[in-house]
């Protein structure tokens, strides 16, 4: 599951270290989002610096429809530089959640994992260093896997795979340039196509984790901003 993200793009390079180049399908979720169509080229880039041919993009519009979250209602205002250093994610849900997501981008990810044959779902949740969605716990993804378990053909074996849940974010950084993935060509920004804002919780928590891994973000903001240790 390839979103185009930082945390999705190096466990994509995960994937491919450990089950082999021509052994990697890759999926993409549409849903709405105010940067849909960065976040596609992102995927687009990262599935052709791999020589991945292997590739589904759905579409789920209807979360646009149902509202709920600042990502794919332009009626909810982004919040920018909010962040708060010790606790990311503080006591409360933000805005930016959007209702129940990931269920649905496993659920399409199960639909043609069993269609295709696949022995496993990577995923690029975080629980750790992320802004506190509840569908990026562990035991979100146990709870997933029993349903796998009891909801596809007897011969299906279907593996949710979460290599990154419990890193930081500066960790899933230096795994990336370990297994050299092209973190040049992933896209983090809630609010922005062009540049990145460097305000909204994901670019401050991108960046920060950036300067805790003592590398240069490589992906151009639209402002410049002194991330918080």
């Amino acid at each position: 599951m390839l979103s185009g993200g930082m945390d999705s793009c190096v466990s994509a390079a995960i994937a491919r270290e450990r089950h082999g180049a021509w052994n990697i399908a890759l999926l993409h979720a549409g849903y709405g989002q105010r940067t849909e169509r960065r976040e596609r080229r992102a995927f687009d880039d990262i599935a052709e610096f791999y020589g991945v041919r292997e590739r589904l993009v759905v579409q789920l519009d209807h979360f646009r429809l149902i509202g709920g979250s600042a990502l794919t209602d332009t009626k909810i205002a982004v919040p920018e530089n909010e962040l708060d250093a010790k606790e990311p994610h503080g006591n409360s849900i933000p805005v930016t959640y959007v209702p129940f997501r990931n269920a649905h981008f496993l659920s399409a990810a199960v639909s043609w994992g069993e269609a295709i044959g696949a022995g496993a779902i990577y995923i690029g949740a975080v629980a750790e260093d992320s802004s506190g969605y509840p569908d990026c716990r562990p035991e979100y993804y146990r709870v997933f896997q029993e349903l796998i378990r009891v909801g596809t053909r007897p011969e299906t074996q279907i593996e949710i795979v979460t290599p990154v849940i419990m890193l930081r974010k500066n960790g899933i950084i230096r795994k990336g340039i370990e297994l050299q993935a092209p973190l040049h060509l992933t896209w983090s920004c809630y609010q922005s196509e062009e540049a990145a804002c460097g305000a909204c919780d994901s670019c401050l928590l991108r960046l920060r984790a950036f300067a805790e891994a003592g590398v240069p973000d490589p992906i151009p903001y639209r402002q410049s901003v002194a991330p918080r240790r």
